[in-house]
């Protein structure tokens, strides 16, 4: 999801089509919007720098209410409880619009009045990993959309100096490699840790295309080489 700092650019096009590119502007101490035009990452212009992402990226509405719910967790006066209390209903909504990429076949149910509905249903083959410490905190939110589907659990650290990903723990469900995974880590920030963690997956047997990576905010890598 977004911070609010963010605005999505999606480029224009007749056709649309799967291969069109997101631009997301990230701000940095000037929210003026006079310039609307898309500039690669590389070409940063009246303090903003444009980041072109995959059209595989999910971004949640920035509606007011995930802006309040920003604005609160931000807060260095918002109380524990507050806090704790928005984070996970943050959590909630990335969860379930990670549980709606997930694959549904078509099923007809019959209601109580006797009519038959045409519905979906997931298919099987679902399961969850959260990145410790913190990707743990979106367990429950999982939980409390699918109450029986599992968990597994890896621990990485990186070195402060280099930014190096090392593997310290992991433990997934012995079928893991027929599953479709839910990797759950809150804050991205090098993103080193979750393409260690991917690498881990993948060394699982779980295919790329199945891995969905569920994700509260995202910031930019601010360096010397963005600021040539």
């Amino acid at each position: 999801m977004p911070c609010p700092n963010q605005q999505v650019v999606r480029s224009s096009s007749a056709h649309p089509d799967h291969s069109t590119m997101k631009q997301v502007r990230f701000a940095s101490g000037n929210n003026s919007d006079s310039d609307s035009q898309d500039k690669p990452c590389e070409t940063p212009e009246n303090g903003h720098s444009h980041i072109e992402l995959g059209p595989q990226l999910k971004l949640l509405p920035l509606n007011d209410q995930v802006r309040e719910l920003q604005t609160i967790i931000r807060d260095k006066t918002t109380s524990r409880g507050d806090f704790v209390f928005c984070a996970d209903r943050l959590i909630r909504l990335v969860v379930e619009e990670g549980l709606n990429q997930l694959p549904y076949t078509e099923c007809v149910v019959t209601t109580p009045t006797g009519y038959k509905y045409e519905g979906v249903r997931f298919e099987r083959g679902n399961c969850g990993v959260s990145i410790m410490r913190s990707g743990e905190a979106m367990e429950q939110g999982l939980r409390d959309c699918c109450r029986s589907i599992r968990i597994g659990k890896i621990l990485i650290q990186s070195d402060e100096e280099t930014l190096k990903a090392k593997v310290y723990y992991a433990k997934f469900p012995p079928d893991i490699y027929r599953r479709k995974v839910l990797l759950m880590y809150p804050i991205l920030s090098s993103g080193n840790t979750v393409v260690e963690a991917v690498r881990v997956l993948t060394d699982h047997g779980v295919q790329p295309s199945h891995i969905i990576l569920l994700s509260l905010f995202s910031t930019p890598h601010v360096g010397d080489n963005l600021a040539e």
